[in-house]
């Protein structure tokens, strides 16, 4: 603005434009005030007051929410992963691009000037130039053969769009919003790569306590079958009891590779996870692993805090935002569209007139263009925006609802595994007595071994069916950290994760 009132103060003609200048950068700098509408509240479906499964009362608590799990070894494999897995590495990439385009959309805002210095040479004969204008009129004035000029030049160039009518503010402003909802992505990978991990990591756990109770049952069952076939050697067992055990036998030894099988899946998957090998896995895991879900309540709140909770709502209310900009980015290009530009520096045929403040110069130029006719290319980019801003209002809706229900879902699995796993509890302490009674029985020479030997199956197989219930409960609350949008760690921590430390905030219309 005070570059206008200079220029406004020479002795040449341009009082309307020095005005005009100061009337656009005004009027610019008034835009940039202006704060973004809140579409994703005004898009959001009508949310219920409260969640239908019964929740126990609070606020969630979304950072570094898997420590509920209170375990100490899922602890470091997360932070393992943090620091080393590649789609983390990708989403903290897509970020920063996306930091850097709504830095570019924030330059176009302000002017943009720059700096230059030259020098022009000109030499060429008098009669291919002006001696040939004066012989034309017939004059004669004595001349030299050559005319020779050296011009040097010193000086700066600025060039400014006038937005009166917020094209170049609402395109800043959808930048803006597309990087908050490139955040969100970023928290939502966060997200997503823990639940993977930390699902992994129980599944690990669990066909490990699988496998070793495969292990026992076979024991336990070629126990059985060397008893069967001694009393069939002595007559005191029919053929098809034996064919029986060994049936059943064979059956247990098969799955033992099947759970191998598996184990090593979950293993590798883990390790694509920590972005290394299946040998890295062994070496961060202990030999016998024990996950346990927590049996504190997790407080669910209330609907409405998704929206502020679940990035994924919030990259897709960010996004509609952004759509919302670039609809009217896309009209504000229907009107008429003022720059101006202009230059002022110092200009002398010899170099040190460069440093006399008397040769200065300047030159001020303002252009008005208004689109008359481009084929309906400007009014097809306004559809097409609107249709995009109408489908990504949909998609937002879609968003809401589904995370909505899958809180609801989450905290219906989890309170009805905990019931399950309640139940098999008691049915394996049922199952252990049986064991004990048949134990002391077949002692004192009151039952026979292979009373025992059902037993222990019993027992081996109420404790198989505990573990899968125990890991089923981990999952179940897994889902509801994870349905509830819970952070991987802080604000701060997460700026600090997702960018250079040194790189400088985004100023400008692009603002949270």
């Amino acid at each position: 603005m005070g570059l206008g009132n200079g220029l406004s103060s020479r002795p040449i003609r341009v009082s309307v434009l020095g005005w005009g200048l100061v009337f656009a950068l005004g009027g610019g700098c008034a835009l940039r005030s202006g704060s973004s509408p809140d579409l994703s509240q005004e898009a959001a479906p009508e949310l219920p007051a409260g969640f239908d499964e019964s929740a126990p009362a609070g606020a969630y608590e979304p950072v570094k929410w898997w420590r509920t799990f209170a375990d100490p070894v899922l602890d470091d494999v997360i932070e393992s992963v943090l620091a080393s897995n590649f789609s983390v590495a990708e989403a903290v990439a897509r970020v920063e691009q996306a930091r850097t385009r709504a830095r570019l959309a924030n330059a176009a805002v302000l002017p943009s000037v720059g700096a230059r210095a030259g020098v022009d040479t000109s030499d060429q004969p008098t009669n291919a130039a002006i001696g040939a204008q004066l012989d034309e009129l017939g004059l004669d004035f004595p001349l030299p053969d050559r005319i020779g000029i050296t011009t040097w030049s010193l000086g700066a160039d600025f060039a400014y769009e006038a937005d009166f009518w917020g094209r170049v503010r609402h395109t800043s402003l959808a930048a803006g919003s597309e990087l908050l909802a490139s955040e969100s992505d970023l928290r939502a990978a966060h997200i997503g790569i823990l639940a993977q991990t930390i699902s992994a990591y129980f599944e690990i756990g669990h066909l490990r306590q699988q496998l070793g109770i495969a292990r026992r049952q076979v024991e336990t069952l070629e126990e059985r079958e060397r008893l069967v076939a001694g009393r069939y050697q002595r007559g005191l067992a029919h053929s098809l009891a034996l064919r029986r055990v060994r049936q059943i036998l064979r059956s247990a030894e098969a799955g033992v590779p099947q759970l191998e099988n598996q184990l090593a899946d979950a293993e590798s998957g883990l390790a694509i996870l920590l972005g290394g090998y299946r040998e890295e896995v062994a070496a961060i895991l202990p030999d016998t692993l024990a996950p346990a879900a927590s049996p504190d309540p997790v407080p669910a709140g209330i609907p409405a805090d998704l929206l502020l909770q679940r990035p994924d709502v919030q990259a897709a209310g960010h996004r509609l935002e952004a759509a919302g900009h670039t609809v009217e980015a896309r009209r504000s290009a229907l009107m008429p569209q003022l720059s101006i530009s202009g230059s002022i520096g110092l200009l002398s045929t010899e170099v040190g007139g460069l440093f006399d403040v008397k040769q200065w110069f300047t030159n001020l130029t303002s252009n008005l263009l208004r689109p008359v006719f481009d084929g309906g290319r400007l009014a097809n980019n306004v559809k097409l925006a609107e249709a995009r801003f109408d489908e990504l209002a949909a998609a937002y809706g879609q968003t809401v609802v589904t995370a909505v229900n899958e809180v609801e879902a989450a905290l219906a699995s989890l309170g009805n595994e905990g019931r399950r796993r309640e139940l098999l509890a008691v049915q394996r302490e049922e199952a252990l007595a049986s064991r004990d009674l048949q134990s002391r029985r077949y002692q004192s020479g009151v039952s026979g071994y292979g009373d025992l030997l059902d037993a222990t199956g019993n027992l081996l197989e109420a404790e198989a069916a505990l573990a899968t219930s125990e890991r089923n409960l981990a999952l179940a609350r897994l889902a509801i950290h994870r349905a509830l949008g819970g952070s991987w760690t802080g604000p701060d921590e997460l700026a600090a994760a997702s960018s250079d430390p040194a790189a400088a905030p985004v100023t400008g219309p692009v603002e949270r």
